[in-house]
């Protein structure tokens, strides 16, 4: 059983004792758990050392949609336009916002990216310009877990002449003071704890299918995302769809910054860039695991669906061990998680528990 360290703010009291629940369900698995209310800290537990950093995968991409939502409300980039608008040599025929609705069809690359490739977004987006979509356009939807990062980046860089990673880096990540990184610097590496793989594991997709791609399994040798967390390459280059490296504390952070400002910043986005990127798109398929429904919207995950209990704006991102970073701007609720092994087959459940106890204690 591990010991539950941090601090609540008075009322709320039951989202420690759910972490603590959590915790000794969850045995030796290192968790850190940070809420911010309109700005302010008010959860901030963990067990083990709760300013470590670790690998946050998916919940990278909420940094970089982030980022790019910044160059859309300046007016600089049009979702409306072709992308081919702002990158000549991209060969796809597909608008800005049917990339970061995941429906452009570019997940992966035929014969998939070598190790060295899949941590660098440039090398991504060079051999993606080129590539034949993996479904006809209009066709439906399907996660870019890899790649989405590097697609979107590569426009950032087109209009600014700037990476995405310096982008989030000289906007966001130290005028905010947010310890979230794409791009860890080497003085930080002895805070880094490594991922460290599930008890027990679900099976593997086919690498021939869809989702095989997606996940670069198609590849020689085949993406593990252990392994891929764990990569000093992979945390220097700061991969931005899943190479990100945090604390809960920055990824509240993050998303407090987005929505209402901390420290007496101003908040990052306007309302309607928030209801813009975080509105779930129309119905589609998602073809690689063809369910129903759509869950993205202009990159960001909408989480009404799955959190009926957030506000119809909440807006963030799932990562694949675990973490989980979200706005919900109904409650003024900032939340972060992150664990340092990957959760066994049903995924991170704490989730779950935890949310709905922050947003019991808000509505209490």
């Amino acid at each position: 059983m591990s010991l539950v360290h941090g601090t609540v703010a008075p009322g709320y009291e039951k989202v420690q004792e759910v972490f603590a629940a959590e915790a000794a369900r969850l045995g030796d698995v290192a968790a850190q758990l940070a809420v911010h209310r309109h700005g302010r800290p008010v959860v901030d537990l963990h067990t083990g050392d709760g300013g470590a950093l670790t690998g946050i995968y998916g919940v990278t991409k909420g940094a970089a949609y982030l980022a790019f939502a910044l160059l859309v409300q300046d007016g600089l980039v049009d979702v409306a336009r072709s992308v081919r608008h702002y990158w000549p040599q991209f060969t796809s025929d597909v608008t800005v916002r049917e990339l970061l609705q995941h429906r452009a069809g570019l997940i992966g690359v035929d014969g998939g990216f070598g190790p060295r490739e899949i941590a660098d977004d440039r090398i991504i987006a060079e051999r993606l310009a080129k590539q034949r979509p993996y479904w006809p356009r209009g066709s439906g939807y399907g996660y870019h877990a890899l790649v989405i990062g590097a697609l979107a980046g590569e426009i950032v860089r087109r209009v600014t002449g700037r990476s995405l990673q310096q982008t989030y880096e000289q906007r966001i990540r130290a005028p905010y003071g947010i310890d979230l990184y794409l791009g860890l610097p080497e003085r930080l590496e002895p805070r880094f704890r490594p991922v460290r793989p599930a008890t027990v594991r679900d099976p593997p997709p086919d690498p021939a299918s869809l989702a095989g791609i997606a996940l670069n399994l198609h590849a020689d040798p085949p993406t593990d995302l252990v392994t891929f967390a764990n990569s000093r390459t992979v945390r220097r280059l700061g991969q931005a769809s899943a190479g990100g490296v945090a604390n809960a504390r920055g990824i509240a952070r993050l998303y407090a910054a987005a929505l209402s400002g901390v420290d007496g910043f101003a908040p990052l986005l306007r309302p309607q860039t928030i209801t813009n990127f975080g509105t779930a798109g129309g119905p589609a398929p998602d073809l690689l695991t063809g369910a129903e429904g759509n869950r993205f919207g202009l990159g960001f995950e909408a989480l009404t669906t799955l959190y009926p209990f957030l506000g119809p704006a909440a807006f963030g991102h799932f990562g694949a061990a675990g973490s989980l970073g979200f706005a919900d701007p109904r409650s003024g609720v900032a939340y972060g998680y992150t664990r340092d092994r990957f959760a066994a087959p049903g995924g991170a459940v704490e989730n779950d528990q935890l949310a709905a106890a922050v947003i019991q204690a808000v509505d209490a």
